[in-house]
């Protein structure tokens, strides 16, 4: 089962590990991700306005997709 974050991307539903609202981001996320992009594990397909990161077990989304609707879509794939 796949999980669509958007902009014609999916990932594995069994890859991803956390589904994060952006808005809420501490000091040490914020520092996370930072690292994380200069190391180019960062993929974003939010055109500039992101809701939400998904962190997979290679890479993190950032998503214009609010980590509530992610959520949700996580959810009904894995009760079905």
């Amino acid at each position: 089962m796949f999980l669509h974050l958007g902009s014609d991307v999916s990932v594995a539903l069994k890859d991803v590990i956390a589904i994060n609202d952006y808005s809420y981001l501490k000091t040490i996320n914020k520092e996370f991700l930072k690292n994380m992009r200069s190391k180019k594990f960062i993929i974003d397909i939010s055109e500039n306005d992101p809701k939400s990161f998904v962190i997979t077990d290679k890479k993190i989304y950032l998503s214009a997709i609010s980590s509530v609707t992610l959520k949700k879509r996580a959810d009904n794939l894995y009760n079905d």
